[in-house]
């Protein structure tokens, strides 16, 4: 046979690379992301021109240095959309393997850069953060354990997964870098709910995590200090949150106009951590609910496509990484409103940071590589033949 229909796509027998992945890819997701890239270098020329004055460096360095990053994360995102599931699942190893030695070696030979949190290694021309690339990781390497569990005389999948993952959650608390820490969890948890986790676990999972709060409240000012500062019911004007709280209630619904606002100028973390209010600011909601509709573009239609997969590794490893692109951006756009404790958390693609930007290109990569339309793939169609059999 030379061509072999299950579902919507046949195979075609010596289809060159480019024009399959191009007939497979989800081309929505796609545009989604490069869109996100662009509003991103947008933002960066506003926001980062008042951090490169105070650095005393040409008024666009940071935004050129983003550029490059981003060029990068957007050539390896889509070479990496262009493996298999047997490939990304490899390579989701091996980063996780890199950059779980990179994570442990930190209190050893990382900085803090002054930020009271050792998170990263400094290279000179540049820093690297191993707790971004060992997100993506993370949740590859657990949905396989976990699909692999299911197979007859499988692995302990499960358990081994919730190890690594506690072993990880611990070297993150210890930076302390508690908001990565959540997100890494509840990758964790996404893959084992999605696999049939029962509600029995999930609610004790949920215990030890509260539990784990009131830990860190008592034992870390850091971790206290920001708690108490959400909690607070007035907010210091003078403080990053009263900022950008201020920023985003004086952009209005259409901004005070490109390169009319202030916020920028007296945020430290304007062009990271608070890039949503720079976007608030100057150029309105309708920015905004752009930016939310992208992100939740990205999510809803992967995970759409994968409950068409019938392999269990796919839909998984998938589903994580989808939900965790979604959670992060709601996390960071949910500390600018005051909904959330400030985490430290950049907001994926829009945000300055090399190892931010790369880090969100591999995972998209894999995921838009996990989503592709596959013949046999579709779980429908499975169940449709199995009845008439």
């Amino acid at each position: 046979m030379t061509e072999m229909v299950h579902g919507t796509v046949p195979v075609r027998a010596g289809e060159p690379v480019l024009p399959r992945w191009w007939r497979t890819i989800d081309k929505w997701a796609l545009v989604a992301v490069f869109v996100l890239f662009g509003i991103g270098l947008l933002l960066g020329l506003a926001a980062s021109v008042p951090l490169a004055e105070r650095n005393a460096l040409p008024p666009y360095y940071y935004v050129q240095r983003q550029m490059v990053f981003g060029l990068t994360a957007m050539g390896v995102m889509l070479a990496v959309s262009m493996l298999n599931p047997a490939e990304v699942r490899r390579m989701g190893v091996l980063l996780f393997l890199a950059a779980f030695v990179a994570l442990a070696l930190l209190p050893f030979l990382g900085t803090d850069f002054g930020k009271g949190a050792v998170r990263w290694y400094s290279l000179g021309f540049g820093s690297f953060q191993p707790s971004e690339f060992l997100k993506p990781g993370l949740v590859v390497l657990a949905a396989w354990l976990v699909a692999a569990s299911q197979d007859v005389n499988g692995p302990p999948g499960k358990a081994l997964s919730f190890a690594l993952t506690l072993i990880v959650v611990t070297l993150l608390v210890l930076q302390p870098d508690f908001g990565q820490a959540m997100l890494v969890m509840f990758g964790w948890g996404v893959v084992y709910f999605v696999s049939g986790a029962p509600w029995v676990l999930i609610a004790t999972v949920i215990t030890m995590i509260v539990f784990g709060g009131i830990v860190a409240y008592n034992g870390s000012e850091h971790f206290a200090r920001r708690i108490d500062g959400f909690l607070t019911p007035e907010i210091d004007p003078r403080s990053q949150l009263g900022y950008a709280t201020n920023a985003i209630q004086e952009g209005g619904f259409f901004g005070v106009g490109v390169g009319e606002g202030q916020v920028k100028w007296q945020l430290p973390d304007a062009h990271t951590d608070f890039i949503i209010a720079v976007a608030a600011e100057e150029y309105g909601l309708m920015l905004v609910l752009l930016i939310i509709a992208l992100y939740g573009l990205i999510t809803v239609r992967s995970l759409l496509r994968l409950t068409r997969e019938r392999d269990p590794f796919i839909r998984l490893a998938g589903a994580g990484l989808a939900a965790m692109l979604g959670v992060q951006a709601m996390i960071n756009m949910g500390v600018a409103v005051r909904l959330m404790p400030a985490k430290g958390m950049t907001l994926p693609l829009v945000s300055y940071g090399g190892s931010s930007v790369i880090a969100a290109g591999i995972g998209l990569g894999m995921l838009l590589a996990l989503t592709r339309t596959r013949p046999q793939g579709q779980i429908g169609d499975f169940l449709f033949h199995r009845a008439r059999g």
